[in-house]
């Protein structure tokens, strides 16, 4: 006959395990998806535009929401038709399908911290009520915001006064 407390402490012990094994890690996962997609994609920077045609680093505006000092902004050549003769937006721009538009989050010492991105693709599941696809990711692929979020941790911000089709970089860097 075997012990109930035994039975107890045995299915317990086994229950314990399997919600362990279950969980997830405090490490984001790598991406997978859309987010790998996007991730891939802004990580090539051939055939980029710069904001206002410079690859430098501007330093952090008061409007932004992102702890890194410094970034960069570029457009795939699809995004780099809404700019202007000075490739800043041109204002009333509604990015056309396929614009892809990439900041560069860099830390103090002037290393790439982290990625966010914008996609025009309507037809994507995770893409907002306006079509876009955003995306947030630390420089070695961690998830920082999944696309399947819709940008809701970001739209409060891209959302501001002078925002053109939720970019601000004409209104952060004039």
């Amino acid at each position: 006959m075997v012990n109930n407390k035994k039975i107890t402490v045995l299915l317990a012990f086994t229950m314990a395990l399997v919600i362990m094994i279950q969980l997830p890690s405090c490490k984001n996962d790598p991406p997978d998806g859309i987010d790998k997609v996007l991730y891939d994609m802004g990580r090539k920077s051939d055939g980029y535009t710069w904001y206002k045609n410079s690859s430098a680093q501007l330093d952090k505006s008061d409007l932004s929401g992102h702890a890194e000092p410094k970034q960069r902004t570029r457009y795939n050549a699809i995004a780099a038709t809404a700019l202007d003769s000075n490739y800043k937006i041109t204002e009333g721009t509604i990015f056309p399908e396929g614009s892809l538009v990439v900041k560069e989050l860099y830390k103090a010492n002037g290393d790439l911290s982290s990625l966010a991105m914008l996609y025009k693709k309507q037809s994507q599941a995770e893409a907002d009520a306006d079509g876009w696809v955003w995306g947030y990711f630390e420089d070695n692929g961690d998830v920082r915001s999944a696309a399947s979020e819709k940008g809701s941790s970001c739209r409060g911000c891209h959302s501001q006064s002078g925002a053109i089709d939720f970019n601000l970089m004409n209104v952060s860097h004039p």
